[in-house]
């Protein structure tokens, strides 16, 4: 991946790393020689956006060329105060553009806009990744069907043809045996056939755990221990083929975090998730050079730039960006291994496996879809959704090659929503 992003002036340059400075040819050659022919021919027309609501709250967004060819996504829900009002608030800027030119409108975003001040992605103190994460991955979907192009094509080419997802799936008491019998019978009947599943732990009871203080960010000898037992217990129960990753949700200093590493090295977790607080700093160099287990952090970061420290510094093993933070389709190149944080729906979640098909060294993308319930029908597709726990790139269809399924999403809009706005 370093390989695919060197010379791009913008977002897709390697900021002055090691890296970017041994790199070749931009990766997005065959994109910008299919984009040629069609520049300025086609305007956007319209902005619009819908919130679907369920478990949480998803915000889809919608983007309508002059020629009536449309693209959409899904820009953060839950928690996402403020991201419709953003990406209408942009309507503005964004009408009459020419919707292949994706990176600058990307670089401008907002620019001039009268409603607020500020582009929308300098990193200024008017940053609003999350409404332009879901315009860049709609104009993506729009770019694939304008060019006649799988959007995967589109960002350099197929490594793979499906990429693994993987659920939250979780014993109801790691520390008791039978339960995590019960537990493991479930997964491996699970019809999604999830073979990755990830949690935390539950802290101790500070009525009867002396030493616990519910306040700082350290864990007592009697966690640990319970640490190590309900992720040894988790492993028997549902054996090797399965793949246990570990939840930290950044509540943790630099020693207990390598203590918690310790704790379930044994049991070969594929990651330990988000064990420091979410910025970079030196504590954590000293996870990474002092844990077994791979550490992997960053859905919470914006732009290239927030994850640039951890990579130069070697802070993290595996990147973890959630696509509707981060800026979308273009923002996470750096030639290491990625996962992609995902709590989005069926649209958002189809939407970051295509791009991870592009992902020389894509791990999984987490979903809290698959359940066979009415998430799984947002979308209108012409075979399987999730199977044997992975889900499939798309190789025929233009663009994303979905679309959504009206009945469905107009079952579950949020309250005061109506259909596309």
């Amino acid at each position: 991946m370093a390989q695919r992003n060197s010379h791009r002036l913008s977002r897709r340059q390697f900021l002055g790393t090691a890296a970017g400075a041994a790199v070749g040819a931009t990766f997005l050659d065959r994109y910008q020689q299919l984009a040629a022919a069609e520049t300025g021919r086609v305007k956007i027309r319209d902005v619009q956006v819908m919130l679907m609501q369920g478990g949480r709250t998803y915000t889809l967004v919608k983007i309508v060329a002059d020629n009536g060819l449309y693209g959409i996504a899904e820009a953060y829900g839950t928690p996402g105060v403020g991201v419709k009002e953003q990406i209408l608030a942009m309507r503005e800027f964004l009408i009459g553009r020419d919707p292949l030119e994706i990176d600058t409108i990307y670089t401008l975003s907002g620019e001039g806009s009268r409603s607020l001040s500020g582009t929308r992605t300098d990193g200024s103190a008017h940053n609003f990744m999350r409404a332009v994460s879901g315009i860049d991955m709609a104009l993506w979907d729009l770019a694939g069907k304008i060019l006649k192009t799988p959007t995967t094509v589109l960002l350099g080419g197929k490594f793979r043809d499906k990429v693994r997802v993987y659920d939250h799936a979780a014993p109801r008491n790691m520390l008791d045996k039978a339960s995590c019998r019960e537990w493991a019978d479930k997964v491996k009947a699970d019809p999604s056939g999830f073979t990755m599943h990830k949690f935390g732990f539950r802290r101790s009871d500070p009525n009867t755990d002396l030493a616990r203080d519910p306040n700082n960010r350290i864990l007592t000898t009697q966690e640990l221990r319970g640490i190590r037992q309900g992720f040894e217990n988790c492993r028997e129960a549902v054996g090797w083929d399965h793949d246990i990753a570990v939840h930290c949700h950044w509540e943790y200093d630099v020693r207990t975090a390598l203590q918690i590493s310790y704790a379930v090295e044994d049991m070969m977790p594929i990651f330990l998730e988000d064990p420091l607080l979410v910025d970079y700093s030196e504590a954590w160099t000293r996870l990474c050079a002092g844990s077994r287990v791979p550490i992997l952090m960053g859905e919470n970061l914006a732009r290239r730039q927030g994850f640039q420290p951890f990579i130069v510094n070697q802070g993290a093993d595996i990147l973890h960006p959630d696509l509707r933070n981060s800026g979308g389709f273009l923002d996470e190149l750096f030639g290491m291994p990625m996962a992609t944080h995902n709590t989005g729906s069926q649209l958002n979640t189809w939407a970051t496996v295509q791009w991870a098909g592009s992902i020389r060294d894509f791990v999984a993308c987490e979903t809290v879809t698959g359940k066979g319930d009415w998430m799984d029908d947002v979308l209108l597709l012409d075979g399987p959704y999730i199977e044997n726990g992975f889900l499939r790139v798309n190789d025929t269809k233009p663009g994303l090659g979905v679309d959504l399924n009206p009945d469905v999403v107009k079952a579950h809009l949020a309250d005061g929503e109506t259909w596309w706005g």
